[in-house]
């Protein structure tokens, strides 16, 4: 088997490289410190079209595929993990959702802006009471007329603090079954809507340029036209995006594994024991290559 990159993934890996060290690396510790999200960096990314990879360029994109996709993520997320996450939740989940299940004038109308980085999205599944077991969710959607009313509550919304996130797409029941699976849809769900409320920040260990946040709905009011895909299969959607969304974590631990093995071997020459680096030592070394071959296996 050929496992040679073909020309257009080593440019777009080259690309991302050089962005990373030259514009993120140095920001790193900032945007972790304060917690502040680099906007001037993300509008940069977006005039590079790393949003919009594995798009067609009718809908924003590059014209790419998911093998660059990832290649993206794994050397912007060496510079920093939140901006790698932003990649993730836009690119990965929602605008991949838009893509997959939208109907052409929901395409056209929140998938272009998101593909050309002019806005990001994020993706609401997880509920107080409903993470791993999401087909749990307690979120209710009703029709009323032309319009849908949601009400409920998500947790640990990642991206949808940011002053350029646009919408969440968000999962709710549709019909509740005393017996059997309850019927959950996907919507599209504007920041501006009538009775979208941002709730509280969380504070976190790490990731903190994220701005995650809990998000209310309380009488939602969204157009019926802001409905995603089949009504009785809107959770089936969001678990097929999810395994695009997981990939792409894995390519941000990839990104962050090798971002710690360079750091470790810089420090290995550098520090000094017994009259010479450590990296000298065998034993050193041993560890070092685990760490190099482990991380090789994952990429």
């Amino acid at each position: 088997m050929d496992f040679d990159l073909k020309e257009e993934h080593k440019m777009i890996r080259d690309m991302a490289r050089d962005f990373a060290r030259e514009v993120i690396r140095p920001r790193s510790e900032e945007i972790e410190k304060t917690g502040n999200y680099p906007y001037d960096i993300m509008k940069k990314m977006a005039q590079l079209g790393m949003m919009g990879i594995p798009f067609p360029e009718e809908y924003g994109g590059s014209g790419g595929d998911w093998v660059g996709m990832h290649m993206c993520i794994e050397e912007i997320s060496w510079g920093d993990m939140t901006l790698g996450a932003l990649l993730d939740v836009t690119t990965s989940i929602v605008a991949q959702e838009l893509y997959a299940f939208g109907t052409e004038e929901q395409k056209r109308k929140w998938l272009v802006p998101i593909a050309k980085g002019e806005q990001i999205g994020a993706f609401g599944l997880t509920e107080p009471n409903a993470g791993s077991d999401a087909a749990s969710i307690q979120t209710r959607a009703a029709l009323k007329g032309n319009e849908w009313v949601l009400n409920g509550t998500k947790q640990f919304i990642t991206n949808i603090g940011l002053d350029n996130a646009s919408i969440i797409l968000a999962a709710a029941v549709t019909e509740k079954r005393p017996k059997g699976k309850n019927i959950i849809s996907a919507f599209i769900v504007p920041k501006t809507a009538p009775g979208f409320y941002l709730g509280k920040r969380y504070d976190k260990i790490a990731w903190n340029g994220s701005a995650t946040h809990e998000v209310i709905f309380e009488n939602c009011r969204i157009p019926k036209d802001n409905l995603l895909g089949d009504p009785a299969k809107g959770f089936a959607q969001h678990l097929e995006v999810l395994q695009t969304g997981r990939i792409s974590i894995a390519a941000i631990a990839v990104g962050m594994a090798q971002a710690c093995l360079e750091e470790s071997v810089r420090y290995a020459k550098e520090r000094v024991q017994f009259g010479r680096p450590i990296f000298d030592f065998q034993a050193v070394q041993f560890k070092l290559a685990d760490m190099a071959v482990a991380i090789e296996l994952a990429r």
